[in-house]
């Protein structure tokens, strides 16, 4: 038997984070986690309340907001009272450095308000103060029943940790090379601080761990060593992983080889926003490398041919981006209403060549003509050949048939559940 299937996943802790009644398990085999952050000010309670909304819309299960100074943590309880007015129940979780510490204890209001801390231990004080700073953060952790997140960042790595480290290695008869070096501080930060954390009287299973950093082979080598050493869930990331193509591509690489090896609770796509672009396309992304890897499903796919020189017309390109769009627009909807309905598949294509074959393979499926051929388009409901469209009003045709045939198919499966 050939395997098609990611390996099974890592037996982790289980990590809940949540607000109020609304939880969402992070390891211990629960699916993997979508989560997104904020590049509002967060100071600006209002518009950072329905940034936080339009991401939890598109699909994020956990956001994360910037508190770094006292005006955005005196604003974080008015975020979440505007999320609660909207029925917004996703957990919000805290980014701190340098001053968490300070911020937590000064602002309680603040410290309850969210579902989660994420803890730098490379930038929570100077050398002199990172301990105790530390603790200081863990304490309210446990004060206030919340999990957290120890991340570690290779651009802020504990500098007096990395110093003992080279003096050790320094002493080796082989010294490790400085790619290997970092790799293992990153581990070692990360590790250490979460047994601190439990020592501090913190259970582990609110601890989840992250080691960022920005190069696809170097997060893959590290992700692999953590996961052999704990049982903390795993956070998973490109940090800076860049704009457009670049950054899709470097986080869909690094972590598709990560996930298929059973090793990830939770990822975030960091893409650098094109000005005037949408915050929520890191959110799409992610989900979309989950449900390309078939570890979750999200939304129904469109199956779409890439066009070659059969296929000068553009039509096929229109009705796929079209169909495409409106099941994601749906979806808020249709999740509520047709249990399932996120597994169709949808196939809109553009010749006799493939057409036919993979509109059969698909739920639904769409051969419009190509190059020269008759100008008719067959749709076919379940591999079986239904009816054949013409004419100018194709596009409109096809979307009613989709939405009857979602209407009937998943609206009899919830019924069917209910029952």
């Amino acid at each position: 038997m050939i395997a098609n299937t990611p390996s099974i996943r890592r037996s982790t802790h289980r990590v809940v984070v949540r607000w109020k009644d609304h939880a969402v398990q992070v390891g211990g085999g629960a699916p993997v986690v979508v989560q997104s952050m904020t590049n509002t000010d967060t100071a600006d309670a209002l518009n950072t309340a329905l940034q936080i909304k339009a991401l939890y819309l598109a699909g994020s299960e956990v956001v994360r907001i910037t508190v770094n100074n006292d005006a955005a943590a005196q604003a974080v309880p008015y975020i979440r009272e505007q999320l609660d007015k909207m029925k917004i129940p996703v957990p919000i979780v805290g980014d701190f450095h340098y001053n968490g510490h300070l911020l937590l204890q000064k602002y309680p209001d603040c410290a309850k308000a969210l579902s989660k801390y994420r803890i730098n231990p490379g930038n929570v004080g100077s050398s002199r103060s990172r301990d105790d700073n530390f603790a200081a953060m863990i304490a309210m952790a446990i004060e206030y029943d919340k999990p957290v997140r120890i991340g570690v960042n290779w651009g802020s790595l504990d500098q007096g940790l990395l110093a003992r480290m080279m003096d050790d290695n320094g002493r080796r008869a082989e010294p490790w090379p400085a790619e290997q070096l970092m790799y293992e501080a990153l581990i070692e930060s990360a590790l250490s601080s979460a047994h601190k954390a439990v020592e501090l009287g913190l259970p582990a299973d609110r601890i989840v761990l992250s080691c960022k950093v920005s190069q696809v082979q170097d997060l893959i080598a590290v992700y692999r060593e953590l996961s052999k050493r704990s049982e903390f869930p795993l956070h998973l990331g490109l940090t800076e992983a860049g704009m457009g193509t670049k950054g899709i591509v470097a986080s869909t690489a690094a972590m598709a080889v990560l996930l298929q090896e059973g090793i990830g609770d939770t990822i975030r796509v960091s893409l650098t926003p094109e000005p005037g672009g949408d915050r929520t396309k890191e959110v799409v992304v992610a989900q979309e490398i989950l449900q390309s890897l078939g570890l979750r499903a999200f939304t129904p796919q469109v199956i779409a041919c890439p066009g070659c020189g059969r296929t000068t017309s553009t039509v096929f390109q229109e009705l796929a981006d079209q169909i495409q769009t409106y099941l994601r627009d749906q979806m808020p909807i249709w999740k509520n209403t047709y249990a399932g309905v996120e597994t169709l598949k949808v196939a809109v294509m553009g010749c006799v060549v493939n057409g036919p074959g993979e509109s059969k393979h698909a739920d639904i499926g769409i051969s419009l003509p190509g190059t020269g051929e008759a100008p008719s388009a067959p749709v076919f409901l379940d591999g079986q050949r239904s009816v054949t469209l013409k004419g100018d009003n194709i596009a409109q045709e096809f979307q009613k048939i989709v939405q009857r045939y979602v209407e009937q198919r998943y609206g009899a499966s919830r019924q069917g559940t209910q029952e």
